[in-house]
């Protein structure tokens, strides 16, 4: 074997998993790796499993593909461990959001903070949790790139909780600095910045272009009606911060007490809406029709390299090509007036030697303040999860800003017990 072994845990998220397969392709050092696909879902493993062998045949025919419903079989071995699961599916998502939405708490998305983000924590850091028991015994150097939300939650619960290196990664970072060049008419490649926080909620300090501030070009761009009605609630809070910040209006709009308090208000801020549970039931349908015609051979497999960052990390660790990326680390010091050992979202250089956290300071206080309000819930989510404490679980959504402005703690109590009820086969650990 010349190259690492790269097991997917979560292989069945078909569409993201073809993005990761066809960056490893398009990395010549990362061309004889051994992938190896693991899911639950047998159905949607075969899926994968035919479409990475149609595209190492063709591009990359050294790199060893396997596929497992065996998760130590996918472990045992491996250099790098790609964690992309969804624990309980679109059933649990549902429930995510359909309960709290008859009791008033609109969520966009619902997979970070809120009631959704808390539950979706609750099922899926024990599963985390187990996975990582497996590498300290099959892979105990292994890198685990974690991609499944909530990040922050996730994360912070196997620092807290095992001795696995791992990184949580996420686009907005890069996918942020992109819509920024756009609203400013510059190129991408014209652009710096650097950007810390947590995730989903990390902040530009600083946008430059061509050696320049760039902030006041766009400040000028925001005046624009089309450019503000691309991106109202992250200007609306530029303006009151004096930062931009990561992730979408849609999501940001989740995290703050602001925007979605009443229906009023949510069509001011927050159309046209991006409902990403009724997207999950409908948009897979073409890709996977897509996905089908390319393993059949009637259209060709194009390998792209996206701006994702797990494989950057994979192929500087591989070739001590040094890179700067956007990790979600264990506070280690990194931020100073953010708690110590949460999670936090900040620069990070990439070698041989594997991350290199930068060591970032006081954020400015009203971004600081503004990110321990999310904090605070991921703390309670965090304990609640490894504890397996139900009132934790209700304090972390009680102490949630969008719900707080909502709901009085006695309907947070009732809400959250039957979110509880309604998810109970995934939260076995609460109910022994």
């Amino acid at each position: 074997m010349k190259g690492p072994k790269i097991a997917f845990i979560g292989a069945g998220s078909v569409v993201f998993a073809r993005t990761l397969i066809s960056d490893i392709l398009s990395y010549p050092a990362l061309r004889e790796s051994e992938l190896c696909l693991m899911d639950i879902d047998a159905e949607r493993l075969k899926m994968v499993a035919e479409l990475a062998k149609t595209m190492t045949s063709k591009h990359a025919p050294s790199v060893r593909v396997s596929s497992t419903l065996n998760r130590r079989e996918a472990l045992d071995g491996a250099d790098y461990v790609i964690i992309m699961i969804q624990v309980g599916g679109l059933k649990a998502f549902e429930k995510d959001i359909y309960i709290p939405l008859k009791y008033g708490v609109n969520q966009e998305v619902g997979d970070t903070l809120g009631p959704g983000g808390v539950f979706r924590g609750l099922r899926t850091v024990p599963v985390l949790i187990d996975i990582c028991r497996d590498m300290e015994g099959l892979c105990p150097d292994a890198l685990l790139i974690n991609y499944a939300n909530p990040m922050a939650i996730n994360c912070w619960a196997m620092n807290r909780a095992t001795r696995i290196r791992n990184v949580g990664l996420c686009h907005s970072v890069q996918g942020t600095a992109m819509q920024l060049s756009s609203y400013i008419g510059v190129p991408y490649e014209e652009v710096y910045y650097w950007v810390a926080g947590i995730n989903h909620q990390a902040f530009f300090l600083e946008f430059k272009h061509l050696g320049k501030d760039a902030y006041p070009m766009l400040w000028e761009a925001m005046k624009k009606p089309d450019v503000y009605e691309k991106d109202k609630v992250r200007f609306e809070m530029m303006k009151a911060l004096g930062y931009f910040i990561t992730e979408s209006s849609h999501h940001l709009g989740e995290y703050v007490p602001y925007f979605r308090v009443n229906e009023e208000r949510r069509r001011k801020y927050c159309e046209p809406r991006w409902f990403y549970y009724q997207i999950c039931q409908e948009a897979w349908k073409p890709h996977y029709e897509q996905i089908r015609r390319q393993i059949s051979g009637v259209e060709p497999v194009e390998i792209r390299r996206s701006h994702e960052y797990g494989v950057m990390i994979i192929d500087s660790m591989e070739t001590g090509t040094i890179r700067r990326i956007n990790g979600n680390v264990e506070n280690t010091g990194i931020i100073t007036n953010l708690p110590y050992g949460c999670c936090v979202e900040v620069p990070c250089f990439v070698d041989k030697g594997g991350l290199h956290p930068c060591y970032v300071g006081d954020l400015p206080p009203q971004c600081a303040a503004l990110n321990r309000t999310n904090i605070n819930v991921q703390e309670l989510a965090v304990k609640a999860a490894l504890e397996a404490d139900r009132e934790l679980a209700y304090q972390a959504v009680l102490f949630d800003p969008l719900t707080a402005a909502v709901l009085t703690p006695e309907e947070i109590r009732k809400m959250v017990d039957e979110m509880f009820e309604a998810e109970r086969e995934w939260l076995p650990q609460f109910y022994k």
